[in-house]
């Protein structure tokens, strides 16, 4: 699960149950999805398993893109 959240000059995205910290930002709600998909990318690339906390929901992982709600 991604949250993605709007401030008064931009977006910030992350996801739910990975360790560490994962973030992405944009001037958009696309921007930001797009960038915290890179970011999320990076992150199991550099700790693999590591990379999902204890407690992590999924069995398998998918990365989807979002829809701005607006």
């Amino acid at each position: 699960m991604i949250i993605v959240v709007q401030h008064e000059d931009c977006f910030v995205a992350y996801p739910i149950g990975l360790k560490g910290t994962v973030v992405g930002q944009g001037a958009t709600h696309d921007e930001a999805l797009a960038d915290v998909n890179s970011a999320i990318r990076f992150h199991i690339e550099t700790f693999g398993a590591e990379a999902f906390g204890e407690n992590f929901p999924g069995v398998e992982t998918f990365l989807a893109e979002g829809v701005d709600p607006t």
